[in-house]
């Protein structure tokens, strides 16, 4: 119990976000397989020539049920109305200051305008492949005679 006010002040020192400033600008670890001159080859890295990130795209993680109104308010102000719904919105200050206060409830990435999606087009994207084919039905078949 006599550490936990050691703690608070070591939290609290210039030194240790000094110290954490430096880490967060420090360059990553490379893969073995990659060199320093070579550009990173992950899925997020994007050319000069593709589209600009125009929209968040945000998912609601978390519930908001145990939380304040004002915080249901925003959440419900987004779009949301359940759990890992995925909502797509311009960029702009009053939505990003909105996604920064529920930060904790939301995952949040930066997609171009060609990768929206309203509501049924992310339910269509869901739904499985049919393993058939539907050629025609009796009543089809009975008309014919």
């Amino acid at each position: 119990m006599s550490s936990l006010p050691i703690c608070r002040r070591a939290l609290l020192s210039r030194n240790f976000t000094r110290t954490l400033s430096t880490a967060s600008l420090s360059t990553p670890a490379l893969p073995a397989n990659q060199s320093p001159s070579s550009p990173p080859s992950t899925d997020d890295t994007r050319s000069p020539s593709s589209e600009p990130l125009t929209h968040f795209r945000v998912t609601l993680r978390r519930s908001g049920i145990s939380l304040g109104e004002k915080v249901r308010g925003t959440i419900e102000a987004l779009g949301f109305h359940k759990r890992n719904q995925i909502v797509y919105h311009r960029h702009s200050s009053d939505i990003a200051g909105k996604i920064l206060k529920i930060k904790e409830l939301v995952e949040v990435k930066n997609v171009p305008e060609s990768a929206v999606r309203n509501k049924w087009e992310q339910r269509q994207e869901r739904k499985a492949v049919r393993g058939y084919k539907v050629i025609g039905n009796k009543a089809d078949n009975f008309m014919r005679i």
